[in-house]
């Protein structure tokens, strides 16, 4: 597949969410590396998951099913490709649809910025689940956001 990084032109399958978040890299690196965390904020609104394999290391499988707000059940399968504490990740869905996420996080002022960047292997499948994709990435950020607050008054909470 010629990604926009190596054709150095845009496939029109890639999408992109960027924002800062009030918590250091290595929080943002922890939601994703600590099963029960990930689990609580993976997915748009609603949703919650099941994770049956959660290996969490460079060729690892990841195998979890997804239940909808509506009772519907999605099972997917990913492996870890790149796993770079705390700035980096890369997963690869491997169930249909197809993508990669390459997930960055760098520290900046007030927290950690975060590049989602989310490249389908198919453009014609991208622009079908555009509708989906769209927000529901813009939401997993935003329950990423709600646990790493939770997971923070805890912990502050315990210090005290």
């Amino acid at each position: 597949m010629a990604t926009a990084e190596t054709s150095g032109k845009p496939t029109g399958a890639t999408f992109r969410t960027n924002r800062v978040l009030p918590h250091q890299p290595q929080a943002v690196y922890e939601a994703f590396a600590r099963p029960e965390l990930l689990a609580r904020w993976w997915g748009p609104n609603g949703f919650t998951n099941t994770f049956e394999v959660f290996e969490f290391r460079p060729a690892g499988r990841w195998k979890s099913v997804m239940h909808g707000p509506n009772g519907s059940h999605h099972p997917n399968q990913s492996v870890f490709l790149e796993l770079d504490a705390p700035s980096k990740l890369v997963i690869h869905h491997v169930s249909k649809p197809r993508y990669v996420l390459t997930v960055t996080m760098a520290a900046h002022e007030g927290g950690t910025a975060v590049t989602w960047n989310q490249e389908f292997e198919d453009a014609a499948v991208a622009a079908r689940v555009k509708h989906i994709v769209e927000p529901a990435n813009e939401q997993n950020l935003d329950r990423l956001r709600s646990v790493l607050s939770e997971e923070h008054n805890r912990a502050t909470i315990r210090r005290s």
